[in-house]
């Protein structure tokens, strides 16, 4: 055995037992590390000794097997004194300590959620969400509903006579297109708090607001236009879709930060408050554009919603901010995606195509 010619480091030696601190020195001979000191005398195999990760700043330590332990206040000697045996950091601990490094990973890190987030969750909760039976639907619509009557609605006070008017005109409008392209589906009306609005909860059901109503002067197409672009976020599922998005960041906020219950009880009403996803609503205007086109009316329909609702903003706006405050709009589904230029253009090219 080839003895180290390496100068002994001085250190501190604590045996497990008692809580007295040694003074000993510590060399490496070979394959085990020699601990002298004036009453101690060890040879502890190298294979036993752990060298837990070092800091930028504080004690050294090393962990002996069986109990016991090695302590050093001089950094800068020991981790030389280490490096001079050929006992270097791990990799892992070598990136840690490089800011380089450090900034690197964590740049990866936030590409990999964006990635996740962008790609990775739509494709999961597309899965998922098709190996989902549809009772499941029914009943988080269900509460959804109940919850936002609690919180956001009141009973319609439009005349049933109006009410059965627009259902009749939807029905005849979906009623153009192959029935099984047609999900179950069911329309309400509410008065509400939250101004011109309508929304599609899982399940089928769609609402209405009065205010709505009277936005478009009760046009039964524009209405039309209106339920068609909710009735492809029934098509699409896209309420259960966004549940299943939210609940894998949740578990994921949930496993880092703790307490992944307090969404889960707050399920039906972020099911009503939320606004979907601008591939979402991308999807939900070419199913009205399809519905609109099979009952011969013109996708232009909804352009004209987009100029009213638009309209309808600018007056708010120059209202006091006390009236503001009294009345405002909530982001529950079509109040929460302003008309864009790129929604309107959309609409607009799909009335011009024959």
């Amino acid at each position: 055995m080839v003895q180290s010619l390496a100068a002994p480091l001085a250190a501190t030696y604590f045996d497990g037992l008692s809580a007295r601190a040694r003074p000993v020195m510590l060399r490496i001979d070979g394959t085990h590390l020699r601990i002298n000191g004036e009453d101690t005398d060890r040879a502890v195999p190298l294979s036993e000794v752990q060298w837990p990760e070092r800091t930028r700043h504080g004690l050294r330590l090393a962990h002996l097997r069986g109990g016991g332990s090695l302590q050093c206040a001089d950094a800068q000697a020991w981790d030389a004194w280490r490096a001079s045996h050929g006992l270097r950091d791990t990799l892992v601990v070598r990136m840690q300590q490089s800011w380089p490094w450090v900034a690197g990973s964590l740049a990866a890190l936030v590409l990999l959620v964006l990635a996740l987030q962008q790609w990775g969750l739509p494709v999961l909760s597309r899965a998922v969400v098709a190996a989902t039976p549809a009772s499941i639907d029914t009943a988080l619509g269900e509460a959804t509903l109940q919850a936002i009557d609690a919180q956001l609605m009141q009973p319609s006070q439009l005349p049933a006579g109006e009410q059965a008017r627009l259902r009749a005109a939807f029905t005849r409008a979906v009623a153009a297109l192959p029935a099984r392209q047609v999900p179950t589906w069911q329309l309400v009306f509410r008065k509400s708090r939250i101004g011109p609005n309508a929304f599609a909860l899982p399940g089928g059901t769609m609402v209405m607001t009065d205010e709505l109503v009277q936005l478009v002067d009760a046009d039964e197409q524009v209405i039309t236009a209106v339920l068609a672009h909710e009735l492809g976020h029934v098509q699409q599922r896209h309420g259960l879709r966004m549940l299943v998005q939210v609940a894998v960041l949740g578990a994921v906020s949930g496993a880092v930060l703790g307490d992944f219950s307090s969404m889960l009880a707050s399920v039906p009403v972020f099911l009503g408050q939320a606004g979907y996803s601008r591939e979402a609503e991308r999807e939900a205007d070419a199913a009205a554009v399809q519905v609109l086109r099979a009952a011969a009316l013109s996708p232009r329909l909804m352009v004209t919603l987009f100029d009213k609702l638009a309209a309808a903003r600018h007056k708010k706006e120059r209202e006091p901010a006390s009236a503001r405050a009294q009345d405002h709009w909530l982001g529950i589904a079509f109040a929460s995606h302003p008309p864009d230029a790129a929604r309107v253009q959309f609409f607009q090219a799909a009335a011009n195509q024959r």
